[in-house]
């Protein structure tokens, strides 16, 4: 079993690098091989510039930096998402790195005859999102479908990939340290176990 944890948050104390860090390590306690990219600390950029809509429109190579992405993932069994809910959804940093990484040709292949393919049909993607909303508001306004639409569905299903699990930290500004420290250590045990095949819990 093989993983890839993405982290984006650009301070490496916040609860969601601890998050990141626990799954990281509870999957290599388990025996799986694990590489964690920050995204912050690596200084991705998450703009879409006219060399990415010329990789789209099939007029430009791969930039190095996409390329080195998409190999990361190539490596990897499970992909595993870590990061704070910024407006419902997820931060700029790693809607762009979707946005850039996650192209035609690659995630999924659009043919000119109009056909569609699917290309990520191997790998299973876990989500993990961190957010100061209790589980009441997000079920009271729809936050949590609206996710599960956009992202589980918009992202993750378009490319034929497999939701192997959504987590959601609620009250992360106002719950105790300790109570958070436990529910970190739970995610990343669930997680880990998911990875190893022992359990499919969404």
């Amino acid at each position: 079993m093989t993983a890839l944890v993405v982290v984006s948050h650009s301070d490496p104390d916040s609860l969601t690098h601890h998050v990141a860090r626990s799954v990281t390590d509870a999957i290599r306690t388990a025996g799986g091989s694990v590489e964690t990219a920050d995204l912050a600390a690596e200084n991705f950029d998450p703009r879409f510039t006219g060399t990415d809509l010329g990789l789209f429109r099939g007029t430009h190579p791969t930039p190095a930096d996409v390329l080195a992405e998409q190999e990361r993932i190539d490596r990897a069994e499970h992909l595993i998402l870590v990061f704070p809910m910024y407006w419902w959804s997820m931060p700029a940093l790693l809607k762009g790195w979707i946005d850039r990484v996650f192209v035609n040709g690659w995630a999924y292949e659009m043919s000119a005859d109009g056909g569609f393919t699917t290309k990520l049909d191997r790998l299973t993607v876990h989500l993990v999102s961190l957010a100061g909303d209790d589980a009441d508001s997000f079920a009271r306004h729809g936050i949590e479908a609206a996710f599960r639409t956009q992202i589980e569905r918009g992202i993750v299903e378009y490319c034929g990939a497999t939701v192997g699990s959504t987590t959601f930290l609620h009250e992360t500004d106002t719950r105790s340290r300790e109570a958070l420290a436990a529910q970190t250590h739970a995610v990343g045990e669930r997680i880990a176990a998911q990875v190893a095949g022992l359990t499919a819990v969404r």
